[in-house]
């Protein structure tokens, strides 16, 4: 199973998020940087995509609104079975 790590305290804006998706899945030019785009990468998988989040709170504050959607998402496909979400807290995320 792959591994992706998302930090909440790094991650500043939903095009921020994309790029951080894009670039741990090698996604060429043609990923649509929206909610839909990655609906579609992440169920075309052959194998679960491990996602860990880092600092939920300062990801949610930085996407505004756009959290409910992200999460909503990434729970949907927990459910189903696409990935496996771990969300963690740190409390000196400078460290990593």
């Amino acid at each position: 199973m792959q591994y992706i790590f998302l930090d909440g305290a790094r991650i500043e804006s939903i095009a921020d998020l994309h790029a951080a998706f894009a670039a741990a899945l090698a996604l060429d030019g043609d990923y649509g940087n929206n909610l839909d785009a990655l609906h579609d990468v992440l169920t075309d998988r052959i194998d679960p995509l491990g996602i860990i989040i880092a600092n939920e709170d300062e990801l949610r504050a930085h996407l505004g609104r756009r959290a409910n959607g992200f999460f909503r998402l990434l729970r949907d496909l927990q459910q189903e079975g696409y990935v496996r979400l771990a969300v963690i807290s740190l409390d000196a995320p400078e460290t990593l």
